[in-house]
């Protein structure tokens, strides 16, 4: 298991566009998601350990965050040829044994984890209204057996803060996890 940590990309980025399939295989755009007042990008997968760790805290955060408007798409850009199990068809299966009530997209190019600047499974983006990056990093810091809470406090505190209209406040740690499989 690699321990790989976000790249921090630069607060104030650009949300990168996107136009990707989902399970279903329609197409989802950062466009479909103009009106809501944050959105936040995961880039996920189904085999990593560490996205195993926060499955279900994620799930329900995502689900109880969406109730109040965020935007959430979870994004896996894994190569499936050296990682059959994050394939779309396997995507489908863990969309619905996690309970993701959010998009889950497949980008076979990696174009958009670049975009993104994504390095490691999970990596969390949270963009503000004006689609600015506000935070980028870990969702709390929980890991696989170190005891730590799983409840999602950083990821939480930072989609409050832009729902609130406020700059997101503190020290933004990076997400440690599974680096994504490159082609």
């Amino acid at each position: 298991m690699a321990l790989t940590p976000s790249t921090m990309a630069p607060l104030g980025m650009p949300a990168p566009d996107f136009r990707l399939p989902d399970t279903d295989g329609r197409i989802v755009s950062l466009a479909d998601f103009a009106t809501a007042p944050a959105i936040l990008v995961a880039f996920i997968c189904n085999h990593c350990p560490f996205v195993k760790h926060v499955r279900a805290s994620f799930a329900r955060l995502s689900t109880e965050y969406q109730a109040k408007g965020v935007a959430v798409v979870g994004i896996s850009s894994n190569d499936v040829t050296t990682h059959p199990d994050d394939s779309p068809a396997k995507m489908k299966e863990e969309k619905a044994s996690a309970g993701y009530t959010f998009p889950y997209l497949y980008d076979e190019s990696q174009d958009i984890a670049r975009a993104y600047r994504a390095a490691c499974t999970p990596d969390f983006f949270v963009f503000d209204r004006d689609r600015k990056l506000a935070y980028r990093g870990q969702m709390d810091a929980s890991r696989p057996g170190n005891g730590k809470p799983n409840d999602g406090s950083d990821l939480r505190a930072a989609l409050d803060a832009v729902l609130a209209g406020r700059a997101v406040e503190g020290q933004q740690w990076p997400s440690i996890g599974c680096n994504i499989k490159w082609k």
